[in-house]
Parts: C-alpha cells; structure tokens; sequence
C-alpha cells in the first residue's frame, strides 16, 4: 500500500526548495514513492537542467536501499564489486551520491527525496528538511 501522498510530497519538495534558499543556492527536489515510482519533481528557477534526473535517481537510490545517499557514497567509495557494477547493471536508474534520504513513517520507509544543485552537502541538508517536512526523517 502506497503511503506516501501527494500532499506530504509537495511539503517535502517545498521545504527543500526553501532551505536551499536559506543556504542561497538553487536546488531540484524529486520525490519518489517506496518503489521509486515519482511523485513530485521541482526544478527551482535557475537550477541546471540535469539536477531533474541526478535528483530522481538519488531519490530512487535512497528508496531503494533504505538509506541516505551520503551513506551509499561513502559504501561505494570503498570499491566493492557491487558498486563497480551498479551502473552497468541499473542503466542509470540509481546514483549513490550525497542528497537523497528516505522518508520514514512508524519505521517503515515510504518514499525518498533526492535534492541536486547545490553542493553535496547543501543538497543532503535540503533532502533532510524535505524528508522531515513531509512527516519523515
């Protein structure tokens, strides 16, 4: 059952647009449903025209795993054979870089939401606000 709805991610998407002006950067916010599926992307004014799909994908990253991207990053940078064949394997669909976190409710994850435009660390800190708005964290 999909719980994650439309409202909560708006909130999250929202939210996230608005920390990255606090940080006085640009940023895209895609959230995704617990399968991936998309539900809202934002393309903030000036944000480049790839943050559309870098954002989905480290949203589909995060559902999937159930982790923070900046945590999948850091597994990846290890050079595990896993990761070396992720990109083969996935065409693309996942990238395991800083700026997408699940969104959890009663323990369960029910969604992602991945943030690119900013720098690594400012497009995790939207992700979590987005996260935490939409009810998660």
């Amino acid at each position: 059952m999909i719980e994650l709805t439309l409202d909560m991610a708006e909130r999250a998407a929202k939210a996230a647009l608005a920390k990255a002006k606090s940080l006085g950067t640009v940023m895209t916010a895609a959230v995704v449903d617990e399968s991936g599926r998309p539900v809202v992307l934002m393309r903030g004014d000036g944000a480049g025209f790839f943050s559309t799909e870098t954002s989905r994908a480290k949203a589909v990253a995060a559902a999937n795993f159930r982790k923070s991207t900046k945590e999948l990053g850091e597994q990846a940078a290890k050079g595990s054979p896993f990761w070396a064949a992720v990109p083969a394997a996935l065409k693309g669909e996942i990238l395991p870089s800083m700026g997408a976190v699940p969104i959890m409710k009663n323990g369960k994850c029910i969604g992602a939401i991945g943030c690119g435009g900013g720098t690594g660390e400012q497009d995790h800190d939207c992700a979590v606000a987005g996260a935490e708005a939409a009810g998660g964290a």
